[in-house]
């Protein structure tokens, strides 16, 4: 069966310099073993399906898969596939996605799309030991870490803050068994707060992600709530891997954080599944 499908380029407004995600806009009546299948032949980090929603609040529902699992949520996939649902569906204002975190809202500002960011499931101090291993993996001694903390909004991820932006472009991990995102400050007067880098284990190996929607958000709460950063700000992520991505922060006055980025069509046309 032919179903409507995009590749888009997320937290970029130039092709090829964020990060991808493959969007199957119609997913009704396949299985979780088809998409899962889906999603390991895509090879992206990411592939989602629109499905009709099962919350009258929700515009729509989607389900996010990696090659290997499902994920209750994702940042680049929220704004992904917001961005491929309006290429067919006009929803001035607000839009809320259903996935498997619950319910999320989208806004809208011009060609840019912000989502507000989850609740954390965990945060608090990482464990001695554990900060000890995520070091010694990143190739960095435990002294270069200013701060650590859990800020896992579904991924896991475990947040290390090091000294500047410079020491975050210079890590050359090597084995980690931990998704962990990485935060360094860029001086005063550069055109971005944070460069962010975010690497998980994968097939034995390290692999690093190129622009990280989840991973910033619990960042910009971390950050936020211990006085290191304010909004808005711009995080950069991806120079190690030759991209360029630009991640947009705000806060509302209640507290909401909203996590901002562009995002491109590259691919456009029908795949066969099923």
């Amino acid at each position: 069966m032919k179903r409507p499908f995009q590749q888009v380029d997320v937290f970029t407004a130039e092709p090829y310099r964020g990060n991808p995600l493959a969007v199957v806009l119609d997913g009704e009546g396949l299985s979780t073993e088809q998409m899962q299948r889906f999603a390991h032949w895509t090879n992206l980090s990411e592939t989602t399906f629109v499905l009709p929603p099962t919350s009258r609040e929700a515009d729509y529902r989607v389900r996010i898969f990696t090659p290997t699992l499902e994920l209750p949520f994702a940042g680049h996939p929220t704004l992904g596939t917001c961005h491929a649902w309006l290429s067919g569906n006009e929803r001035p204002g607000t839009i809320v996605q259903e996935c498997g975190a619950g319910l999320i809202q989208i806004r809208q500002d011009g060609s840019r799309l912000s989502f507000a960011a989850p609740p954390l499931l965990r945060e608090g101090p990482v464990e001695a030991s554990l900060l000890s291993e995520l070091a010694g993996g990143l190739g960095i001694g435990v002294e270069d870490v200013v701060d650590a903390a859990w800020a896992d909004n579904g991924p896991g991820w475990v947040a290390l803050l090091l000294r500047s932006a410079d020491a975050v472009l210079a890590l050359d991990p090597g084995e980690l068994r931990h998704d962990v995102g990485v935060v360094g400050a860029y001086p005063g007067g550069s055109p971005y707060a944070f460069e962010v880098r975010a690497f998980f284990p994968k097939d034995g190996q390290t692999v690093e992600d190129p622009v990280t929607g989840s991973l910033n958000a619990s960042l910009a709460q971390w950050l936020l709530s211990t006085g290191r950063a304010a909004t808005p700000y711009t995080a950069s992520q991806g120079t190690a891997l030759g991209r360029a991505g630009r991640v947009h922060l705000d806060r509302d006055a209640d507290g909401t954080v909203w996590v901002g980025g562009d995002v491109v069509t590259c691919v456009e046309g029908t795949v066969h599944i099923g």
